[in-house]
């Protein structure tokens, strides 16, 4: 324990926030050869070193893909490829971003699906911007495209005018 002259001298020094991506916070400098940290990027681009499965903690069974992935300062990571299907194989290059995943260990961080070499996923129709989606085809039917032409007012389902009870 400090002493009252000791703490006037120096005080207490709060501990420093440790990053959840820390990855993320480091850029790398080829020309000069030098690292930087500090400078926190919100994606970094990546080329996979290995695609697997991997089993989640106690509770959950499942087998989650995930990709180790060297990013372009150097560091090598462990990334979690959302969504159902995928399409990467060793030497596709990908976007990563942070955010774990709870159930699998040292996981950190998130590939982006439908960035770079990445493809979305198929026939996804909510959430489909997290999941790099395209719209899809709006198929039209006939007879919808006839009572809008019309312009007769529809009725309610219950057939009539609501009664109070």
């Amino acid at each position: 324990m400090p002493t009252v002259n000791q703490l006037v001298r120096k005080g207490r020094r709060k501990p420093g926030k440790r990053t959840k991506a820390p990855a993320l916070g480091i850029t790398y400098n080829a020309l000069k050869n030098k690292v930087r940290r500090g400078q926190n990027s919100p994606q970094k681009r990546g080329v996979c070193v290995q695609v697997k499965t991997m089993t989640p903690k106690k509770p959950n069974s499942a087998l989650r893909k995930i990709a180790r992935v060297r990013l372009t300062n150097g560091i090598e990571v462990t990334a979690y490829i959302p969504g159902e299907g995928h399409n990467l194989q060793e030497h596709s290059v990908v976007l990563i971003r942070g955010g774990r995943v709870k159930d699998l260990p040292g996981v950190r961080y998130h590939i982006v699906r439908g960035a770079l070499d990445t493809a979305g996923v198929e026939n996804r129709q909510q959430g489909r911007s997290k999941y790099g989606a395209k719209r899809g085809k709006v198929v039209k039917l006939p007879g919808a495209a006839l009572a809008a032409d019309t312009g007769t007012p529809t009725e309610s389902k219950t057939g009539g005018v609501a009664e109070e009870e």
